[in-house]
């Protein structure tokens, strides 16, 4: 008697794949054709003018400059809030597991402009720091502390579940073969962790470079110092200069592509590094 075939609450394989490209299509596929046809009707001189001018370029330095420092920083302290949360049990817990998500809830808008009002000189916290000899509001650091914000529940929700499926009694078994806590830490814990560590980092990074409502408010949009190219390009629009918009645009999307291609290569490549073999 043949086997009953097992079944599937999901359409076909077929039918599945189809509308998965349908829907991929209209979404993605179709804006991005419109971006790339709408720059071919520039000339080569036309887009490298509008996509190497010193503005432009200034614009890009500082975009995906801030955006991999402010998605480094995250690696750090999203491992480490997502550390806490795991491992510790403390009053607040819940209320600080919350606050996580805040980025995602709050408004781009509001965030810039709460940003703005905390680090500027008489804010705050911008008080103290201009009395430092610190200046973040207006600043290339001001934009970087914009892309942090944004960025940190993306770390912090890709390490969290990752952390909460390795046993404790890994360490313990790690500290009774004599391995210090680092060493645990280290040889044991990180290389489980270090894919789901590199997602959280391409996310981050991802958002932070096409991030425009946190930023717009704190850099101060000066062009040549805190202009980011998110920024460049609506002023292309405001100008009428649609060409022009989305030639910076797919240089951008080039660029944000390849930047994303490598970290999951690396990712992948530690995957298969870290893979635990059977003996």
């Amino acid at each position: 008697m043949a086997p009953r075939a097992r079944r599937r609450i999901l359409p076909g394989f077929g039918l599945s794949l189809g509308l998965s490209w349908l829907y991929l299509g209209l979404i993605v596929l179709l804006p991005l054709s419109g971006l790339f046809l709408k720059t071919f009707t520039l000339s080569w001189e036309h887009f490298w003018q509008a996509v190497a001018s010193p503005r432009a370029l200034a614009a890009y330095r500082l975009t995906f400059g801030a955006a991999v420092v402010a998605a480094l920083v995250n690696a750090v302290f999203g491992l480490l809030v997502a550390w806490v949360l795991v491992r510790y049990r403390f009053p607040g817990k819940s209320l600080v597991d919350a606050l996580v998500d805040l980025p995602f809830a709050l408004p781009t808008a509001v965030a810039g402009l709460t940003l703005t009002s905390l680090y500027s000189t008489h804010g705050w916290y911008g008080r103290y720091l201009e009395a430092a000899g610190i200046q973040v509001a207006f600043t290339s650091l001001g934009v970087v502390v914009a892309l942090t914000f944004i960025g940190l529940p993306f770390v912090v929700r890709t390490v969290q579940p990752v952390l909460e499926d390795i046993d404790a009694d890994v360490e313990e078994a790690a500290a009774t073969l004599g391995a210090t806590p680092w060493q645990a830490f280290t040889r044991v814990i990180f290389p489980n962790i270090l894919p789901a560590l590199l997602s959280g980092f391409t996310l981050a990074l991802a958002r932070a470079i096409g991030e425009y409502g946190s930023v717009v408010f704190i850099s101060g949009n000066m062009p040549m110092r805190t202009e980011i190219a998110p920024l460049l390009i609506v002023t292309h629009l405001e100008q009428y200069d649609y060409a022009g918009a989305t030639a910076i645009a797919v240089v951008m999307l080039t660029a944000s592509f390849a930047l994303l291609l490598a970290i999951n290569l690396l990712q992948r490549w530690t995957q298969r590094r870290f893979e635990v073999r059977p003996g």
